[in-house]
Order: structure tokens, then C-alpha cells, then sequence
């Protein structure tokens, strides 16, 4: 009796014993299990049961934004010193396994968290001047300044870097004058709720890109919410006008002068995705296996037939296979080493995977497996979603292709 009950109580202090193969839990210090923990409590007892109700509907639960917020996730005082202290940021490891959390519970949620701790956060510590991120980033980590990354647009998706056609033209006036920007953009999450919308437009004099900071209620600025979504469907994805809309050049980010500087930001937050899409993964894999051990078949539980029990195992396989590639991609960035191709191969192969994972998810489940009661579903139909942003697979691809081969294969 002691020596079968005994792993079970560890597993059960575990926040990762899903994965014992990888031992993931080995990666976090005590600190930053006791905020995961933290966060998980909340996912399951005040989030979970919101997640069907709200995805049927197609509305994001705005009653959780401030407590997830106010659970200080970004850079805890805990982790990096006393509130208001000379704060070094927290470890990428952490921030993964928190965006993990997150995409374990719902797609959505990871999405929307982290439109503003990755996206809009990137696009102020990369594109932004030190005087500005002295400014803005502390805004950032607090959420009092809330943004969203505005780059892709109706006609252009993968082609963006030289499809772009959303203008700015600089007026001289006082302070450096102001830019008239013009164009729109598609597909931006959480742009209804954000204070400022992050817009890359192309420098009407000289074609190099340029950033800017544009109030979501400026003059010129409209916004119509996407709908007839069959994934992702919390998330609330606009359409976005801009029509004459007059920006400051303090509202420039100053890095930013040319898509090069724009590839940065891609190459740091294509990292985040490839986590979502272990998240997703981890959190189907462990629906799939509640069902079968509640459910029984044929007299006996659902788990105790062979056919079973070699998804499950395909399935833990993927989401070890995952994890083991966005752990390592981190370990790369932690030290300053970000290339294009890891970046890329981590996102394809970890939404390919992705995919495989949460169609034997549905598989395990059956015919409940296509209803949100089962807590597959949505994984199921998020995951299409999260497999074509941030890069198709298809590009990523040729991302990959080119480093190994030195010929690029992308259309011109």
C-alpha cells in the first residue's frame, strides 16, 4: 500500500506531473511554481467554468480581465524584488510555462494576455527609444497602458513585409510635427479594449516602415469587430479604419525604420506562439485523459482498451516532443541568441504537432468530443487558429529552408 500510494501524493503537489518524462518541474524555481500556482488556481476555479458559455457566444469574459491582471503576472514582485524596487526582469523560462497556463486552460485567454505581456510589450522594448520605454514600459507591466500589435491587413497576411500598404506622411509643425496615417488593419485581438493601437505604416517619402502609438479613439480611427469566427471565438478580433489620423512624432517609436527592425519583434514573439501551442496541447491531452478514465464502454473504463491507451501515449509524446523544443528556443533567447529559423522551426513544428494532439483528443472523446461540455472541443477548433498566426506552416518553413540551404524558395 505504501509504496503505490506514495507517488500518487507527489503527483499531486506536481503542477507538471503530466510530464514527468521531461520533468518540467525541474526547470522553475520554487518562487515561480508558487506563482503558476497561483495562476492555475484561478484558471480552475474562476475561469474554467466561464470558458464554454462565453467561447458559445463568441464574447470574451471581461469579469476576469483585472483579476488576471491583478494576479501580477508579467514581472512579479516576488520574482524580480519589492513593488516600486530596481526590477530585472523575469526569467523567459517562467514566462513561458506562464503562457503555457494560460493556452492549458484556453486559447483565447493566452491570446489575449499575451496581445499585451508579448506583442504590444515587444513592440515597446524593441521598437521603442530608452526614453520612451522609460516612459511607457512600466505602463506596460501594469496594464495601465494597454496596447495591441497592428500589423497585418486585409490583403496581406504571410506577404505583410512587402505588401503593406497603410501610409504615413509626415507634417513639420512644433515638437517635431505630426504623421497623417492612412490604411487599415485586420485581424487585431483585443484592439475594442486597448488604449493604443501599435500601427506599422510605410513611410509615404522614403518606403521604409515606421511604428506608431495611435489612440484607439482617435479622430480617424474605427474599429468593427470580426465576426463568424470558428476559432478563437472569446477573442475579439477587429477590423481597423484609419482614415486621416493625425500622430504625434513623440508617438513614433523611434527604433522603428524599417521592416527589418519589425522582423526583430516577429523573430522574439514567434516564440510565445510555439508555447500557446504546447499549452493547447498539454491542456486537450489532459481532457482527453479525464474522459477516459470516467468514462466506460462496453462495461469496462474507456482507458482499458489498447486502442485507447495508444492515442494517449501519441499524444503525451507530442506534448513532450513540444515542450522539449520551446524550452530549449528559450534557453537560446535567454542568452541573447535569436535567429530567424529557431524561432520558426519551433512554431511550425509545434503547431503541427498541435494539430495531431488535439484531433486524437476529439478522437478519444467521441461524439462528445464535439461538444463544449467535454472541454475538447474547444481546443479542437482553437487550434486552427493558433496553427496559421504568427506565420503559416508553410512559411515557417521556407524560414527554416532558407538557413539550411542558403537559397531563399520565397515567391517575388
Amino acid at each position: 500500500m505504501t509504496v503505490e500510494t506514495a507517488p500518487q501524493k507527489t503527483a499531486q503537489t506536481r503542477l507538471y506531473s503530466v510530464c514527468d518524462y521531461y520533468d518540467a518541474e525541474s526547470l522553475l524555481t520554487d518562487g515561480e511554481r508558487r506563482v503558476l500556482g497561483r495562476l492555475r488556481k484561478f484558471l480552475d476555479e474562476q475561469a474554467r467554468p466561464l470558458l464554454a458559455e462565453y467561447w458559445e457566444r463568441g464574447e470574451f469574459p471581461d469579469q476576469l480581465a483585472r483579476p488576471l491582471v491583478d494576479l501580477d503576472l508579467m514581472e512579479p514582485a516576488e520574482l524580480t524584488g519589492a513593488p516600486g524596487a530596481s526590477r530585472s526582469p523575469a526569467r523567459g523560462i517562467y514566462q513561458g510555462f506562464r503562457i503555457f497556463e494560460l493556452a492549458r486552460t484556453d486559447a483565447s485567454l493566452a491570446t489575449w494576455y499575451t496581445a499585451q505581456a508579448g506583442l504590444f510589450r515587444t513592440a515597446i522594448r524593441v521598437g521603442a527609444s530608452a526614453e520612451q520605454q522609460a516612459e511607457w514600459m512600466p505602463k506596460v507591466i501594469d496594464f495601465s497602458l494597454k496596447g495591441v500589435f497592428s500589423l497585418t491587413e486585409p490583403e496581406s497576411g504571410s506577404d505583410i513585409a512587402g505588401g503593406l500598404s497603410t501610409t504615413a506622411r509626415r507634417q513639420a509643425g512644433p515638437d517635431g510635427g505630426f504623421w497623417v496615417l492612412d490604411g487599415a488593419k485586420r485581424w487585431i485581438g483585443g484592439a475594442a479594449t486597448a488604449d493604443v493601437l501599435a500601427v506599422f505604416a510605410r513611410d509615404v517619402a522614403d518606403g521604409q516602415v515606421k511604428a506608431f502609438l495611435v489612440d484607439r479613439e482617435a479622430a480617424g480611427v474605427n474599429l468593427e469587430k470580426i465576426h463568424g469566427k470558428t476559432a478563437l471565438r472569446m477573442m475579439q478580433n477587429a477590423h481597423i479604419t484609419l482614415d486621416g489620423v493625425r500622430v504625434p512624432e513623440s508617438r513614433r517609436l523611434h527604433n522603428v525604420n524599417s521592416f527589418r527592425d519589425v522582423a526583430a519583434m516577429l523573430r522574439a514573439m514567434r516564440s510565445d506562439v510555439a508555447w500557446i501551442a504546447t499549452g493547447m496541447q498539454a491542456g486537450a491531452f489532459e481532457a482527453a485523459l479525464r474522459y477516459a478514465t470516467e468514462r466506460r464502454q462496453f462495461g469496462r473504463p474507456l482507458g482499458s482498451f489498447q486502442l485507447v491507451q495508444e492515442k494517449l501515449a501519441r499524444m503525451l509524446g507530442n506534448v513532450t516532443s513540444a515542450l522539449s523544443l520551446v524550452v530549449r528556443l528559450t534557453e537560446q533567447q535567454s542568452k541573447g541568441i535569436y535567429r530567424d529559423q529557431d524561432s520558426a522551426l519551433a512554431k511550425m513544428q509545434t503547431s503541427l504537432l498541435m494539430r495531431e494532439t488535439v484531433a486524437l483528443a476529439r478522437e478519444v472523446v467521441g461524439g462528445n468530443g464535439i461538444t463544449l461540455e467535454a472541454d475538447v472541443a474547444r481546443f479542437h477548433a482553437d487550434a486552427e487558429a493558433v496553427y496559421s498566426y504568427e506565420g503559416t506552416h508553410e512559411i515557417n518553413a521556407l524560414i527554416v529552408g532558407r538557413a539550411l540551404t542558403g537559397e531563399s524558395a520565397f515567391t517575388r
